[in-house]
């Protein structure tokens, strides 16, 4: 930073140290100041204390007795006096004009832009009007990591310094704001309160920034006031500025969102604009505050370094100093807190697409709803769950950050409960969004339970026909499947039916999709067949329902597709979805997670077409495209990875596919869970591809390992842990006991019998496999003979 007001070098005659109050220009201006008077670069140095217009002159007229020895009783003619003799090359001159509360405060009196002379100027403004004749503005930013740890080691009480972590998360804490670091070392000092308790003392929302500061007659470094009084100053001259009245209301606005990234579009929203309206602290206007006058209440907070608002980008948005931000929420009621946060929240949902296209869009929201609801408290559950919340948990989930969005809805849950009582609507569709989240996020046995629990009370509170307790009764059947009982969710989708239809009618969208899930679960259950014939009905439904480019349609179709091919017709499944990805791409465009699935789907059932050279090509193109729009820990980037390794494991190439296998299980435990079924289902093709490669006695290993946890997690008669005992058998086989992998195929046979059917595909593939493995016994023991 020295370097840069220094000009790195080079003679800079005018310079303007520009920031956010706080950050150390005076700091700045009086180092620079001492060392070009230490170095002999100037022989005449005048510092002015340029807060209004009179101190400038004032300080002039001192600077013009004082150098000239002028006594004129004009102030106005003194300091033109004074100006006069800088430009005159008598001597090598600095003047500082610290802390420039106005550029019209300095209009006429700017010092000469000559070669003999250099002006410093600091100031909290940046107007254009601070630039030109030889002037540059600089930006003078917050300390980084590294200097505030430098700062805090020489700062703090020795006894302090043990503390290096917790030293760090200060600096943090505090946005690296090198005037809070010096306050917060005086108050260590001064209270001999540890770092750790300090930083509790600044988390704590109960008490404000003044509770974590030195008093004022106790402040370091000569400083004359506190960050909040500091601020206060600032925001008052904003406030001045046209549109008057509004910058106030717009910071309290951005006080409640993430510090990071506020898209302007939320502060310029309808509730955005009625709370502006509401809280303008200028005269009221008769007409409504408009979206060009929110900007230009940004403008004005940007131009005072309150804020930074970058207005010339694609996506305009708003950064603010979390310090700002904590004691622009310091200095409201609660009441007016309150009502500020609800609009934020109003303005967020407002902004928020049900469909999420764009993925940064996404994350910004997502960010400025998680801070949201940081600072919120029970505000966002005084008139029930705001509905911002619903939307953070969905997109966190939907964005495949899956455990992250069942965390959320947990504590939702848990304040709902609290604040609202169980029986209230909202405290129940959590419930519901924590169930399925669940199940998301790996247990679907848990999320069967869950919703099995929530069933009873939407039944007593809301009754049997009400549309979320008829949903509740849907996903419990859903999951019942998903935790390995198809034939169970099956019965229970053809229960749920005949209510859906008179409830609902035979054309709503609940209804249709009821029949769909019965229709999967039919496939699942080992009729593909039939499954695909009542997918066809459904397809027609749906088409003279919704329309042939209704997502629901064109997902139905996809279904289909994908029955078509689990029924043995796998050249017409990659015909059908051949003539289908067109319409997605259409409807849906090419980044839509949908178009992505069908584009997973066609390589699929090209490779079971007998292509698996040529699936594994258009995975792999599937999977840049999933890498730049999903990212790379999304559950749908890690699956295309998964069949990736598995096409080229069938295109020959096990070792290859053992070792992305192994890549992937890595990833998969890091970021879904060691116990998630897309975690298993990796460890799963490794031991394939394990024993493929040559190692049938380590495939028999992992095998047995996988089989623990799968019984463990999913139980001992899901279809997953009955193919992980197949599996195991095989490699028990392959490894050289024929007559051990004979005797656990029997053994596994009737499990599967009992449970899942004579029809279920696990049950069929056992029984070929145990026709074939007491062959190769028989013929193990006839060679023995």
């Amino acid at each position: 930073m020295r370097l840069a007001v220094d000009g790195g070098g080079t003679a800079v005659l005018g310079q303007v140290l520009t920031g956010l109050g706080g950050v150390g220009k005076t700091q700045l201006a009086a180092d620079h100041a001492r060392r070009a008077w230490e170095a002999g670069q100037i022989e005449i140095l005048v510092w002015v204390v340029a807060s209004s217009r009179a101190a400038i002159i004032a300080a002039y007229v001192q600077a013009a007795a004082e150098i000239c020895g002028t006594d004129a009783a004009d102030p106005e003619e003194a300091a033109a006096i004074f100006l006069a003799w800088l430009r005159a090359k008598q001597h090598r001159w600095l003047v500082v004009l610290d802390d420039l509360a106005d550029p019209a405060d300095i209009r006429g009196l700017w010092p000469p832009d000559v070669r003999h002379g250099r002006t410093l100027v600091t100031t909290r403004r940046r107007d254009a009007a601070l630039t030109g004749a030889g002037r540059h503005l600089l930006q003078i930013g917050v300390f980084t990591p590294d200097q505030a740890a430098a700062y805090l080691d020489t700062a703090v009480p020795e006894h302090h310094r043990t503390e290096e972590a917790e030293l760090a998360g200060l600096a943090s804490d505090l946005g690296y704001l090198p005037l809070a670091l010096s306050q917060a070392a005086t108050y260590l000092s001064d209270q001999g309160t540890s770092v750790a308790a300090y930083r509790r003392l600044l988390a704590d929302r109960t008490r404000t920034l003044s509770d974590a500061v030195p008093e004022q007659n106790a402040l370091p470094d000569d400083q004359g006031q506190t960050l909040a009084a500091l601020w206060s100053l600032s925001i008052e001259r904003a406030d001045q500025l046209r549109p008057a009245g509004l910058a106030r209301p717009m910071l309290q606005l951005t006080a409640m969102l993430d510090p990071n990234g506020i898209p302007q579009t939320a502060l310029t929203s309808p509730p955005a604009l009625t709370y502006l309206n509401d809280h303008r602290t200028a005269s009221r206007q008769a007409v409504p505050v408009t979206a060009e006058e929110a900007v230009g209440a940004l403008r004005a907070l940007h131009r005072m370094n309150l804020i930074d608002h970058t207005s010339d980008s694609d996506r305009p948005a708003v950064r603010v100093h979390q310090l700002v931000q904590r004691a622009t929420r310091d200095a409201l009621g609660a009441s007016h807190r309150a009502g500020c946060i609800v609009a934020a929240a109003d303005a967020l949902v407002l902004r928020w697409p049900a469909i999420e296209p764009d993925p940064d869009l996404a994350r910004g929201l997502r960010s400025n709803a998680s801070a949201l609801a940081i600072v919120a408290e029970q505000a966002l559950f005084a008139a029930g769950v705001h509905e911002v919340l619903f939307r953070l948990g969905g997109s966190l989930g939907d964005s495949g950050q899956l455990r992250a969005a069942e965390a959320h809805f947990r504590g939702v849950v848990q304040a709902a409960n609290e604040a609202l009582g169980p029986d209230h609507a909202h405290t129940l569709v959590a419930r519901h969004d924590l169930a399925h989240w669940q199940g998301e996020a790996g247990d679907p046995v848990g999320a069967a339970q869950a919703f099995a629990n929530l069933l009873p009370d939407r039944l007593r509170v809301l009754g049997p026909d009400h549309p979320d307790t008829l949903s509740t009764r849907n996903d419990l059947a859903y999951w019942q499947g998903e935790a390995g009982d198809p034939v169970g969710a099956a019965q229970a989708f053809a229960n749920l039916l005949p209510d859906r239809l008179r409830v609902l009618g035979p054309d709503h969208p609940q209804t249709l999709s009821n029949r769909s899930n019965l229709a999967r679960l039919i496939g699942e259950a080992g009729d593909p067949a039939a499954a695909a014939a009542a997918f066809s009905e459904l397809v027609a439904a749906y088409q003279q329902v919704l329309g042939p480019d209704d997502p629901n349609t064109l997902i139905t179709r996809h279904n289909l597709a994908h029955l078509w091919g689990k029924s043995g017709h796998p050249a017409l499944a990659v015909d059908t979805f051949a003539d289908l990805l067109p319409d997605f791409l259409r409807v849906l465009g090419p980044d839509h997670p949908v178009t992505l699935t069908g584009r997973h789907s066609l390589a699929y059932w090209q490779g079971q077409a007998g292509d698996p050279a040529g699936a594994a090509d258009a995975l792999s193109e599937l999977l840049n495209d999933r890498l730049r729009v999903l990212g790379a820990d999304h559950p749908d980037t890690l699956t295309t990875r998964s069949y990736l390794a598995y096409w080229r494991g069938r295109a020959g190439d096990p070792v290859g596919a053992a070792e992305a296998a192994a890549q992937l299980l890595a990833d998969r435990s890091r970021v879904l869970g060691p116990d998630h079924p897309d975690t298993l289902t990796t460890r799963s093709h490794f031991a394939r591809w394990q024993g493929q490669a040559g190692d049938p006695v380590g495939a028999a290993e992992t095998a047995a390992q996988l089989l623990a946890d799968r019984s463990r997690v999913l139980g001992p008669d899901h279809p997953d842990t009955l193919t992980t005992r197949s599996d195991l058998a095989h490699w028990r086989g392959m490894a050289g006991d024929r007559q051990g992998a004979a005797d656990d195929f029997d053994e596994l046979l009737i499990d599967c019998m009992r449970s899942l059917g004579s029809a279920h595909p696990v049950t069929l593939a056992v029984r070929d496999d145990l026709a074939r493995w007491h062959e190769r016994a028989v013929g193990d023991l006839g060679s023995t003979q």
